[in-house]
């Protein structure tokens, strides 16, 4: 498996018999959407109407597509009120390997929830902070909750990119979430059977498409 970040919280996984694109709203951003017509597309908050993809998801439910598990998990947007359930968690499974993407909510999340997440090698989660998403702090406490054994982070300051409110940069970010980074790529490669105990941070180049 491989995977890929291009900036907001847009994603790309290259599993064995399919890809995936998560929150690929690039061209809100002021980049090129990267999303393919054979691509499955998945959306932690609605989906644009019109998008060309193979499958597209944005709300939860179980689906299994070309032997990759998805479960959608319902939940509270961030900055929403104690009743909203408007987003959606993803966890993907393929090739014996978990991941979870958590989009912008809430930072508390009910222990039904967690148990429907269950054990989780990667985590995407944003950091940027600032009101808009998940800061550093509200960001490790989830960590702490859901124990993955790799952090990547996603929605931060990059002057590439144009955000409709100023959020905080990748370093100030890693200094919140008080963990070292560890390696530092523009392609993560991930196979079963070779992924560390513990949790390590690992930082995803973004990718000019």
């Amino acid at each position: 498996m491989e995977l890929q970040y291009f900036g907001g919280d847009c994603l790309k996984i290259a599993a064995k018999k399919a890809t995936l694109t998560i929150d690929d709203n690039l061209d809100t951003l002021g980049a090129k959407n990267i999303t393919e017509d054979n691509d499955i597309a998945l959306f932690t908050a609605n989906a644009p109407e019109k998008f060309a993809a193979r499958m597209m998801i944005d709300q939860p439910g179980e689906y299994e597509v070309s032997d990759v598990a998805i479960a959608g998990i319902a939940a509270r947007s961030y900055g929403a009120d104690k009743d909203d359930k408007s987003a959606t968690i993803f966890k993907i499974t393929s090739e014996d390997i978990s991941l979870v993407v958590v989009g912008h909510i809430h930072p508390d999340l009910s222990d039904t929830q967690l148990e429907a997440l269950g054990h989780v090698d990667v985590l995407f989660i944003p950091v940027g902070g600032n009101q808009v998403t998940l800061d550093s702090q509200e960001a490790l406490k989830l960590i702490k909750e859901i124990e993955p054994k790799m952090v990547i982070p996603v929605y931060f300051d990059d002057k590439g990119l144009k955000y409709s409110a100023k959020v905080e940069d990748l370093q100030t970010a890693i200094k919140g979430l008080a963990m070292e980074a560890g390696d530092t790529t523009a392609k993560l490669k991930i196979k079963p059977g070779e992924i560390q105990e513990g949790t390590r941070l690992i930082v995803l180049e973004r990718q000019r498409n």
